[in-house]
């Protein structure tokens, strides 16, 4: 499979990030139930065109352009969220190259799915549907170049497969 490589940057960098998909409509959601609402997961990488949010932000302009454009989140398919025994225990990598680039686990990320269920639920109605990229690994974001190869795995399985052309 192929990406294309957007034309409008040089500077394209990669984050995994793991996705959970809302199954039902939810506003202002407590953190007890918030794992109720979650119907999915998958991951998806987080691409961010730093020369684009640089002159965004030099001009005090949107930053949408740096990761809003078309193809900047290529998502894989999902499994149901009974797949998962314990949320807070959830694998997934990134391979660049066949280079190991980031290592994560659900364990180590800032927020949890509850709290960042219950945060996003006071500003906005969750639905059905709605995907929420939950952040990368600690190891952070790197740049992308023309040609790369792209694997990302969760739970051991590849889900992500692509080279950037």
């Amino acid at each position: 499979m192929e990406w294309r490589f957007p034309s409008f940057t040089d500077q394209l960098f990669y984050e995994i990030e793991l996705v959970i998909k809302i199954g039902k409509k939810g506003k202002n959601i407590s953190e007890e139930t918030a794992e109720s609402y979650i119907s999915d997961i998958g991951i998806a990488i987080d691409y961010t065109a730093k020369d684009v949010m640089a002159a965004s932000r030099e001009n005090k302009g949107p930053w949408d352009l740096s990761k809003g454009f078309d193809g900047a989140a290529p998502i894989s398919k999902f499994y149901p969220v009974e797949k998962f025994s314990d949320l807070s225990a959830i694998n997934f990598d990134l391979k660049i190259n066949g280079d190991q680039k980031q290592v994560g686990n659900s364990s180590l990320m800032i927020y949890s799915f509850k709290e960042i269920i219950a945060f996003i639920s006071k500003y906005m109605t969750l639905e059905p549907g709605d995907l929420i990229l939950t952040g990368t690994p600690a190891t952070g974001a790197g740049k992308n170049t023309k040609g790369d190869h792209i694997q990302g795995s969760l739970e051991g399985e590849l889900l992500i497969d692509y080279k950037l052309v």
